[in-house]
This record gives C-alpha cells, sequence and structure tokens, in this order.
C-alpha cells in the first residue's frame, strides 16, 4: 500500500490499524459518500486523525498530502452526537474535528421558477444546493460582529464557508421582516436564512 500521508511513516512503518481502516473504507467507499447509515460496527474507540479549522486532515501530526485518499476518508466521515467517526462496516474510529470538516469554498446563485438557489462547493468538490435538508446556519461569536456562517453537507457534516465566500454570499442578502422584526439574510430553495437583524447590519455600516 502507497504512502498515505505527506511526509508520513514509510508502508513498513505504517500502523497496521491505518492500513486496516484504508482498505475497509476502499471497499466500502471512495466513489462519493458510503451508505455509513446501514452499518453497525463496533466502536474501536478514537485514533490521532484530526481535521483542522482550515480543512487540513492530519494523522500522527502530519498532513495527509493525497487527496485522493482525503476523500476516501471523508466518504465514510458521518457524526454521532458530538462525536465525529470514520465508519466502515467493520469498525467505526473516532477523529478530532477543529470546526467543521468541510470549507464551502464556491458559491453560485441558480435563479429558478420557485426562486433562487445557493449552490456552494466544498474543498472536497461536494455540490451542495442550499435548502430543506441543505440549510445555511449562521453562528453568533461572543465578538460583536462575529458571525460564522455554514451549510449543512450530509448527515449531520457542516461546511463552514471562507471568508471570501461569506463576502460573495453578503452581497447577496437582502432585508426581510422574520417575526415582526427586520431581518438580513439570504433567500434560497424556498427559505430565508436571516443572519443578523437589520439595525445590526446598519450600525455595523455606519
Amino acid at each position: 500500500m502507497g504512502e498515505p500521508a505527506g511526509g508520513a511513516p514509510s508502508p513498513q512503518t505504517t500502523p497496521s490499524r491505518l492500513d486496516g481502516l484504508i482498505a475497509a473504507a476502499s471497499a466500502a467507499g471512495g466513489r462519493g459518500p458510503a451508505p455509513v447509515e446501514k452499518w453497525d460496527p463496533p466502536d474501536c474507540g478514537d485514533m490521532d486523525m484530526r481535521i483542522a479549522a482550515d480543512g487540513t486532515w492530519f494523522y500522527a501530526g502530519t498532513p495527509i498530502g493525497r487527496p485522493a485518499l482525503v476523500r476516501l476518508f471523508a466518504s465514510v466521515l458521518t457524526r454521532e452526537g458530538a462525536r465525529f467517526v470514520l465508519k466502515t462496516p467493520a469498525e467505526k474510529i473516532g477523529l478530532a474535528v477543529e470546526d467543521a470538516p468541510f470549507l464551502a469554498v464556491d458559491v453560485a446563485r441558480e435563479e429558478m421558477e420557485e426562486g433562487p438557489v445557493l449552490v456552494f462547493r466544498t474543498n472536497l468538490d461536494d455540490i451542495v444546493r442550499c435548502g430543506p435538508g441543505h440549510d445555511l446556519r449562521f453562528a453568533v461569536g461572543a465578538a460583536a460582529g462575529d458571525v460564522r456562517p455554514y451549510v449543512h453537507v450530509r448527515r449531520g457534516l457542516e461546511a463552514r464557508l471562507t471568508r471570501s465566500v461569506f463576502i460573495e454570499l453578503a452581497d447577496m442578502g437582502e432585508v426581510r421582516e422574520v417575526e415582526g422584526v427586520a431581518m438580513f439574510g439570504v433567500a434560497s430553495g424556498g427559505r430565508f436564512y436571516p443572519m443578523m437583524a437589520a439595525a445590526d447590519l446598519d450600525r455595523a455600516s455606519a
């Protein structure tokens, strides 16, 4: 088996646990998301794997340098409560995720008869059409005006919008009344996703 990560140990010294996971993931996924909801394998604990806030995958502290291997792992990635796991028919193994497992790196707006649809592309080339089941979420941080945008990709996994995509999204925004309050947000897939109160936006741009 080839080297699992850029600068990682050679095949002779690669831990067999990782080899086994790669083999199982190759059999189960690799061509788009695997049907992990159909499997109930034993829980084999956690491994030293991490997805950094910038979307980089690490194994044993070393970046995984092969995009094909990252896509393979992502195909069997799921979420169980607050825990992220790689799940195959043979086992499930936990890993750490610093923020969201994916990044939304591009956005376009499709004009449909029923209204606009925002289409996002992730750093792993997932295409996500925003709407029911693929909703936008805006998390408010501690600092004033700190808003972190996310879009649901699949099975509890989100993509955080990069700064440039968020700026582009904000340019598409509009003000609508939500429960009697003027809110600034974006429309997609027949839904309106409020980012913040229009009054807060006015103060931020003043």
